[in-house]
């Protein structure tokens, strides 16, 4: 059965304009800027030197607690080890790799073992050694994310909704190669036995369905769910909420209600970790909006410059306004195009100066049309007061820490009031608050 989730907004998604190019061209970028924090948790501490000559695949970033590492995306030589542009608007320590164009890579191990003998260690071992992380946005690791889960969920759900407008890389995934996104779909369910495994998707991915619907008969427990199309539908609070009924308490993860959410790539890299031996050094992104002259998605490897990406797809319009990182309501706008794609970037939006519609001087009306959207039930309009005011009790009052960013407040405020980035500001104020 098939619930709705409070709130929720209907925006122009304008997903067609990255799907008219059905081929997912590569990237081969001359230099690439491999960050060595990519995820939620702790940096990993470069294990190369400058000058030092690197194979595709090879290990070049680890550390302690929780920590991934991070791999060579091509073959070549180290040429600086040193802070660089990231996507977050900071500097981050990055290794910096010219590329040979060769692609001689370290030896990959494939596990052909039957899934039923598959031994759950050397799964969580294949997923922390290959890299990987959350790859719809929050970037967490893998492995930890799947033990924390373990004897303690029934439902295991793959999202591949991707609700906001113009993003349509899981899309292209699924609409090319579905089947490691299945296969890797039944390598977590051998290690979390849930009694119910869901792959959902939104009614807007008519051929991705059909592919998918096509191919389920060979993999038996596997249920396709298809949702309505409603943002932000992707969230994994309201995912939850729509595919069981379940909500997640304020302050609580997924698992707190026997559910884990898994993105459709971080599976299809999941499969490609345990089956192939391949760590995670690339990842399909959309490249679209109006300001780009050819939106279609890519084949990209981790670390390639948007600004390589921009001009593989045709370069921007002379009235751009602004290039996000991630989608028009919960992405990030970027100041510096020599950042490079991290295994969380999923889209490069491009937008035209008057597809912004920012007020100069936004002004409250109090006509509480952001408290009805409000996925989360969150009242935006008090938080926006109190955010201006410093006012951190009253914040933490109102569960301002559970606001997931989505944009909806925003995006029906007539005010044009700057919501989202005001929350960031009060949810830094709380946690300082409760770190002093």
């Amino acid at each position: 059965m098939k619930r709705l989730f409070f709130g929720g907004i209907h925006p122009k998604y304008n997903k067609e304009m990255s799907t008219t190019v059905t081929t997912l061209h590569t990237i081969e970028p001359r230099t690439v800027v491999i960050p060595l924090l990519q995820h939620i948790g702790a940096p990993c501490q470069s294990l190369v030197q400058v000058g030092k000559k690197v194979r595709l695949g090879e290990k070049i970033g680890d550390g302690e607690g929780l920590c991934v590492p991070v791999h060579a995306s091509v073959s070549g030589t180290v040429v600086a080890i040193e802070p660089r542009p990231h996507v977050s608007g900071r500097e981050v320590m990055s290794v910096v790799i010219e590329n040979d164009g060769k692609d001689t890579a370290v030896p990959f191990t494939p596990n052909d073992t039957p899934l039923e003998n598959l031994d759950t260690d050397t799964v969580l071992h294949r997923i922390r050694e290959a890299g990987i992380v959350g790859m719809g946005g929050a970037a967490f690791p893998g492995n930890v994310k799947a033990l924390s889960a373990m004897g303690n969920v029934d439902t295991l759900i793959a999202n591949a909704c991707e609700c906001e407008p113009y993003i349509t890389a899981d899309d292209s995934l699924l609409r090319t190669t579905p089947e490691p996104v299945l296969q890797g779909m039944q390598i977590l369910t051998r290690v979390l036995h849930p009694k119910r495994v869901v792959l959902a998707v939104e009614d807007n991915k008519a051929e991705a369905i059909e592919k998918l619907r096509g191919l389920l008969p060979g993999y038996p427990g596997i249920e396709l769910a298809v949702l309505p199309t409603r943002y932000p539908q992707g969230a994994e609070k309201q995912l939850i909420q729509a595919l069981t009924g379940r909500e997640v308490e304020p302050g609580k993860l997924p698992v707190s209600v026997n559910c884990a959410v898994f993105n459709v790539s971080t599976f299809a890299a999941i499969y490609r970790a345990v089956r192939l031996g391949q760590p995670l050094t690339q990842r399909i992104v959309t490249v679209s909006g109006e300001a780009i002259a050819e939106p279609q998605n890519f084949i990209v490897r981790i670390g390639t410059p948007f600004e390589d990406l921009i001009k593989r797809a045709g370069g921007l319009h002379d009235r751009t306004e602004r290039v996000i990182s991630g989608g028009p309501m919960m992405g990030f706008a970027q100041k510096d195009l020599s950042v490079p794609v991290v295994k969380a970037t999923n889209s490069i939006l491009c937008l035209l100066r008057d597809e912004n519609g920012a007020a100069e001087n936004p002004v409250c009306l109090r006509c509480g049309k952001c408290v009805v959207v409000c996925p989360m039930r969150l009242q935006p309009l008090y938080m926006y007061r109190f955010v201006k005011a410093g006012r951190v009790d009253e914040l933490q009052r109102l569960n301002v820490l559970d606001c997931i960013e989505c944009g909806s407040c925003a995006f029906t405020c007539p005010g044009k009031l700057p919501l989202v980035e005001k929350f960031r500001e009060g949810k830094k104020l709380v946690r300082e608050a409760q770190t002093k």
